[in-house]
This record gives structure tokens, C-alpha cells and sequence, in this order.
């Protein structure tokens, strides 16, 4: 047997609520999915729904703080309903899509914006915008077992107590088993697959020292600072 040239990585985890760890896989994230985030950012919202994604070594846990990104002049706080799969599937129905999520959780899509906005010109790829070291702060995943799949409920985001983001998670353009169904099509999804829904209107830039605080009812929370 071939020796291995590293040590491997060790797996990357999340805290599930009610004990245990879930070990992330791979993130996805679906863009524009809240009719006022679209508008904000001057976009079409009649378009189909789109999907980034981010390495699995992004995501941050147990309120840990957040190291400033270099190369950015301006870092944005985006507040997202995670979804976390807990069943392997492609073409996956639509009907029966809630059968492959295990649990959700709150989490913070951090987005480089003047990186963005400059890929977006240009037409180019967003990993450098989106895709950074500690770029996915997420909260505890509640089992679905225990909170049932939610298809409404305030989703918020403070930043040193101030609320900036206020929406519904009622108001996403699309529901979490149509972005699941359509995502499946694509690729083969797995347990451990993490899926980051889109964002309510209120993105703003965040400053070293900031505390973000993000909630969403009936899910769980999310906090980190901006060291």
C-alpha cells in the first residue's frame, strides 16, 4: 500500500443540538432566493435558482471568532436557514425531498462584496468572494425529528445588537424541497452535504470587533465576531 504523502485532515464537524456531531461533506449554497436580496442587489428575480459552493473546511462552529479576510474592503454578513442532508440522492422528487434532510440550523453565508462585484463584471467564478477560511459560521443543527421541517419563521441577523436582516422563511423564492429536487439533478447529494438557502434583504458591511448574531424561530441561532 502507498504510503501517504500528509497526515489526513480531520473530519470537519457541526455540534448537532441534541448531542453528536454531524461530519460535513460538502457545502452548497443557492443564490437569490429572497425576492428583496435580489432587489437590493439590482438582479432579475424571475431567474431559476442558481447554486455556489463552499469547501467544508470554511465552516465555523461553537461561536468562534472570525479572522478578518485579507484581499476585501468590504465583508458582508449574509444570515441563511442550512439544511443538512442526511440520505444520498440524485433526481431526487420534489415530494420526497424532506426525506433526505436530517435537520437544519442557522448559518452565515460571509461574502467578500467588493470581490463579487467585481467576478459578477467580469463574469467570473465567485470561490474568492464566497468561498474563503471561515466564510460559513453555522449554529447547532436541530434534528428534524425534533423541530419537523420548517417552511416559515423569522430569520434575523444583529450586528452588535442592531437588527439588520428581517425576513420569513416563508419568503424564499424557492422551498427547500424544490432546492433540493433541482440541486439533485445536478449532482448526487450525500450525507454530510450541507445546503445554504439564501438570504433575506439587509446585507451590510461588517468591521473588525463587530458581534453578529443570527436567529432563526423554531431552528436555533448563530454568533460569531469579527476579529
Amino acid at each position: 500500500m502507498a504510503e501517504v504523502l500528509f497526515e489526513p485532515v480531520a473530519p470537519v464537524t457541526v455540534p448537532i443540538a441534541r448531542g453528536g456531531l454531524f461530519a460535513v461533506r460538502r457545502i452548497y449554497c443557492v443564490g437569490r432566493n429572497y425576492e428583496e436580496h435580489i432587489k437590493e442587489l439590482g438582479n432579475d428575480v424571475r431567474e431559476p435558482p442558481f447554486f455556489f459552493a463552499k469547501p467544508a473546511d470554511t465552516v465555523l462552529v461553537g461561536g468562534a471568532a472570525m479572522p478578518y479576510p485579507p484581499q476585501t474592503a468590504d465583508l458582508h454578513h449574509e444570515i441563511e436557514l442550512v439544511v443538512a442532508i442526511g440520505k444520498d440522492g440524485s433526481d431526487i422528487p420534489r415530494e420526497a425531498a424532506l426525506d433526505h434532510v436530517y435537520g437544519y440550523a442557522a448559518g452565515l453565508d460571509m461574502t467578500r462584496r467588493d470581490l463579487q462585484a467585481i467576478a459578477k463584471k467580469a463574469s467570473r467564478p465567485w470561490e474568492m468572494a464566497k468561498a474563503f477560511d471561515h466564510s460559513a459560521p453555522i449554529g447547532a443543527i436541530e434534528p428534524a425529528s425534533q423541530i419537523g421541517h420548517p417552511a416559515k419563521g423569522k430569520i434575523t441577523l444583529a450586528v452588535n445588537g442592531t437588527v439588520r436582516q428581517s425576513g420569513d422563511l416563508a419568503e424564499q423564492i424557492w422551498s427547500v424541497p424544490e432546492a433540493i429536487s433541482y440541486l439533485s439533478q445536478f449532482v448526487t447529494l450525500r450525507a454530510g452535504d450541507l445546503l445554504m438557502t439564501g438570504t433575506p434583504a439587509g446585507v451590510s458591511a461588517v468591521l473588525r470587533g463587530d458581534v453578529l448574531e443570527g436567529a432563526i424561530e423554531g431552528v436555533g441561532t448563530v454568533r460569531t465576531q469579527v476579529i
